[in-house]
């Protein structure tokens, strides 16, 4: 018999669907708490959130001020740049 991988499964901030981990774009604060980026990968160190790559989750997560709870940190300007970037290039 065939083993079936388990495919990994994270819930978004935004629709708070839980997705495969591929399909969504992970927000991660490095250990050391001074650093805020987007990891594409998945594979950064550091604590994650995870968002849709939906405008309308976005705009929930933005307006409500989960992530920088989540991550206890304030997300720096040009995160949200980028992860609005991110968003329109994958329409």
């Amino acid at each position: 018999m065939e083993k079936t991988r388990k495919i990994p499964e994270r819930q978004c901030l935004g629709c708070r669907e839980h997705k495969p981990k591929s399909e969504l774009i992970r927000i991660v604060r490095s250990p050391d708490h001074n650093e805020v980026t987007l990891d594409f990968k998945g594979k950064m160190n550091g604590r994650g959130a995870y968002i849709c790559p939906k405008t309308e989750c976005l705009k929930r997560v933005r307006k409500s001020g989960v992530i920088g709870r989540q991550l206890e940190v304030t997300i720096p300007p040009e995160v949200w740049d980028a992860l609005e970037k991110s968003i329109e290039q994958s329409k």
